[in-house]
Formats: structure tokens, sequence, C-alpha cells
């Protein structure tokens, strides 16, 4: 029972740390967003979120290796390995010098493409858009290097650290958006630039950080650099590169599609949804980066039962959090984008909501997968996954061509990306995992859902019967935060689930009751 209060407490003081800093960064990146937004124009912004769309997608590569990466120093970790850890931490960095070098040339190699043919871009801007590429290429390559670090540091729960780096770059975020409001210079260009040199900044923060703070953080390529370990990190993350990949394909392919059917300013559309979507996403992504390293440490000592106890509570919770400050949102979107934004681009308001309908969704599974990754029986899942993720594309080309709106690659994302591919991880779950489907769908599935329908159907009582303003936004949250609270904890959280926020509850009343007396 100690060693549970233990872990409870220390994912409380990481979920601390990181949500100290989460108020702010989402108070000045919505800040920021608008400045931004407003500086650039719908256009450019559009152009800036599809470029930067590109680098992403072909950053693929990176995302396979950053799960691969985390999975193993996290394995290592909780099977105690100290000369194992520092292996798979030379390899990582090795690893990534070599992906950051390949990347370099695909990117070249695409940026031909891209501008000739591929994207939509009015003819005015494209020498800023091929500008802002090539920035785009430095702080993702720069981003890569970071990788191993940022594994390492979540691997160790230090999550205090996240706070504090959160906090200086958030305010960089903001200072970057004041300067662009009041540049003459080429703003596309300008945005570009600083973003960039923001990058550089993070890396150069990580690497004195974590080669102080960690014994096994020590880059000995002669001592340390196991080529095995190296061959196993990329078996494990050729399993889901092909997932990451055909995902990031089936995405962007999406964005390509909505691009050359729309235009930019869909894009813009897409990027203002994209932004409030992410901000609320950091509440439960926070909560997953406290919990994720111990399923990883669960995963290697073997003890599968905690591992798909602390998967479900994930799940659950992950959802609870989103759904918390989402349905508020999604009920008063309208407003809440009008207000926030001189200038609200076509669509973007539908786009948010299915946005967060489909981010919703992912929650509820993100548990259960995450177990299969640590398990490392990956191969069947990344398959499958793969030609799911696939489907979206042309079926989304298809129904543009015919002259459907553009909302219909949301939706189709939602079938696809989310309800059948839920599917096949739980399937995947009970062979690998020893997943009871019926437990994880009585628990998690049905009663999420079921108390968000209610909470989202009481919220919207007073939407209809008030005239949209600050004050009926106002009652709105408070009616649903108070449904909430009290349909939450009566039929959607077990007992252990109860008895973790009781705990939560005591651990923050010692903590008032130790400031106050000193």
């Amino acid at each position: 029972m100690d060693k549970i209060n233990s872990q409870i407490s220390k994912i409380y003081r990481n979920s601390i740390y990181i949500y100290g800093n989460t108020a702010f960064s989402i108070l000045v990146s919505l800040i920021s967003t608008r400045l931004i937004l407003n500086a650039l124009g719908s256009s450019d912004f559009g152009i800036f979120c599809i470029v930067g769309g590109a680098i992403g997608m072909l950053g693929f590569i990176n995302g396979a290796m950053t799960g691969a990466t985390q999975r193993f120093i996290n394995y290592a970790e909780g099977a105690g390995q100290e000369t194992d850890k520092r292996k798979i931490v030379n390899a990582s960095i090795f690893i990534h010098f070599c992906i950051s070098f390949l990347a370099l040339i695909a990117f070249e190699i695409a940026y031909y493409f891209f501008f000739n043919g591929i994207l939509n871009i009015p003819h005015n801007r494209i020498y800023a858009a091929k500008v802002i590429y090539q920035f785009t290429v430095i702080s993702t390559l720069l981003t890569i290097q970071t990788t191993p670090y940022n594994a390492l540091i979540n691997a160790h729960e230090d999550l205090k650290y996240y706070s504090i780096i959160g906090c200086i770059f958030t305010f960089i975020k903001l200072l970057i958006a004041i300067i662009i409001v009041y540049s003459s210079y080429d703003k596309l260009i300008l945005y570009g630039f600083f973003t960039t040199i923001s990058s550089l900044l993070n890396i150069i923060i990580v690497r004195i950080y974590c080669h102080k703070k960690y014994t096994e953080c020590i880059f000995s390529p002669k001592k340390y650099l196991d080529f095995h370990i190296i061959k196993n990190m990329f078996s494990f993350a050729g399993c889901t590169l092909l997932t990451t990949a055909t995902s990031m394909l089936s995405t962007y392919g999406g964005n390509i599609v909505i691009n050359n059917f729309f235009g930019t300013s869909i894009n813009a559309a897409q990027g203002v949804a994209s932004q409030i979507s992410g901000q609320l996403m950091v509440f439960s992504n926070n909560m997953l980066m406290a919990v994720n390293p111990v399923i990883g440490k669960k995963a290697g000592a073997k003890d599968y039962n905690s591992m798909l106890k602390y998967a479900f509570t994930s799940s659950k919770l992950s959802y609870l959090i989103l759904a918390f400050f989402a349905i508020p949102f999604i009920i008063e979107t309208e407003w809440i984008m009008k207000f926030w934004l001189k200038e609200v681009p076509e669509w973007a308001i539908l786009f948010f909501k299915l946005e967060i309908i489909r981010r919703l969704l992912e929650q509820l599974i993100t548990g259960i997968k995450n177990s299969i990754v640590a398990d490392g029986n990956i191969k069947r899942l990344s398959r499958v996954q793969s030609i799911i993720y696939l489907l979206p594309l042309p079926i989304t080309y298809l129904l543009f061509y015919f002259g459907f709106q553009p909302y219909w690659q949301y939706i189709i994302w939602i079938l696809f990306l989310n309800i059948i591919a839920s599917y096949n991880i739980i399937k995947q779950a009970k062979k690998y995992c020893n997943l009871n489907i019926k437990s994880f769908l009585q628990s998690i599935i049905i009663k999420c859902l079921t108390c968000t329908i209610i909470i989202v159907s009481i919220g919207y009582i007073p939407h209809y019967l008030l005239s949209p303003n600050l004050i009926r936004v106002i009652i709105v949250g408070l009616v649903t935060s108070f449904t909430y609270i009290i349909i939450i904890w009566y039929f959607c959280l077990n007992h252990d689930e109860k008895d973790i926020i009781k705990n939560v509850i005591t651990l923050s009343k010692q903590k008032l009751n130790s400031l106050k007396n000193k």
C-alpha cells in the first residue's frame, strides 16, 4: 500500500508541476495565436499551416523513433538496468544523428515536389512559402535532436523540468507574436525565423540539463555504443514506423487534398481548430506524461495486471480531463471564437467541434494502446492500423471530387482513425495483454460516453434559454462543471479511482498545511 501511495504521490507531484504551467501556457498561446492570425491574415496563416504540415508529414520517422526511445528507456528503468540505460541513450543519440541527416535529404527532395504542383499557394506568396519551408526544416532537425533527451526526462518522471521550461518558451512564443504584429518586414518569413531560433534555444537547454542531471546521459560511443541495441530499437521502430507514416500521410494528405479543392483559407480554419483542440489536449497529455512511464516500467517488470490497471485508469482519466474542458467549449464554440478572433475563418467552428470529438474518442483507447506498445507486441497492430489509416485518403478525395463539403474530411477521419482503428487496438490488446473486452467496454467506453451525453444535454439548456454573451458562457461553464462533478463521481469512477482522487486531495491538503507552517 505504501508503494502504491508513493507512486500516486509521484504522479501527483508531476501533474502539479505540469498543470501549474498549463493555465499560463493556454492563456498565452491563445493570445499568441490571435495576434499571429491577425498579423499574418487567413491566407498567410494557412500557408504556414500547410507548409509546416508538410514537414510534419515527413517527420514521421522521428515520431516512430520517439516511441521506440521512450519505450526502451522506460523498460530499462523498470528493470533497473543502469548499464543498459547508458547504451540505450547512446544508441538513441547516434540514431537521431543519422535520422537528421537522412531527413535533411528527404526534405530537400520533397521541396521540389511540394512547390511544383502539390501545394496550392497564391503565386505572390511562393517565395515566402519557400523560405518558411527551409526555416521549418531547420526547426524539425533541431527537434529530432531533442528526442533522446525528452524521452530520458519523461522516463525519470522529471516533469518539473517541463513546467519551468514550458513557462519560458510560452513567454518566448508571446514575445514572437508581439514582434510579428509590430514588424514592417515580411511577417510570415519573420515568424518562421523566430520559430527556428526558439527550437535552437530548446535543444541547447535540454542537452545541458540532461547531461548535468542524469548519470546515464553520457555520450561515449566507444564505450557504450551497442549495435545490437541499435538493431533492436530500429526493429521496434520499424513496426511503429509504418503506422506513424500512414497516419501522417492520411492526416496531412487529407489536408493537401482539401487545400487543392478549397485553397489556403480552409487550411487556416484547420489551423485555428487545431490550435484550440491542441491547447485543450494539454490537460490530458500532461496526465499521460505522468502515467505512461509507470505503464512502461510495469511492462519492464512483467507486472501485467498492474500495467492494465494503470492503462484503464489513464484511458478514463485522460478522456474525463479533456471532456471537463471540452464540453463547455463545444457548446459555446461560436461565441468563444468570435470573442477570441477578430475574423473567424470559414468552417473553423465546425472543424473545431469535429476535431475535439475525434480527440475525445482517441483518449478512450490511449491507455490500452500504450500498454501494447510498452509490452512490445506491435507487429500485427502496426500492419492492420496502417491499412485503416490509409483508407480515408482516397475516400476523402472522391467525396470532394463529387462536390461534398469540407467537413466530410473530419467525418471520415472519425470513422476510420477512431472507431475502426480503436476496434483493432482492442482486439490486439485482448490477444497480447489479456484485456477483458467486456470489462473495458462497460467501465470505460459506455460509462464515459453516457456521462458525456448527459452533461452535454444539461449544458445546452442554458445555452438555448439565454442570449449569446459572456454571462451565458459563464453559466454554461458552471452548469456543466457542477453536473460533471456529480455525474462522474457517482456514475463513472470506480472504487479504486475514487481512492486515487481521495489520496490526491489528501496530498493537496498536506502540501497546503506544510506551506502554511513555513
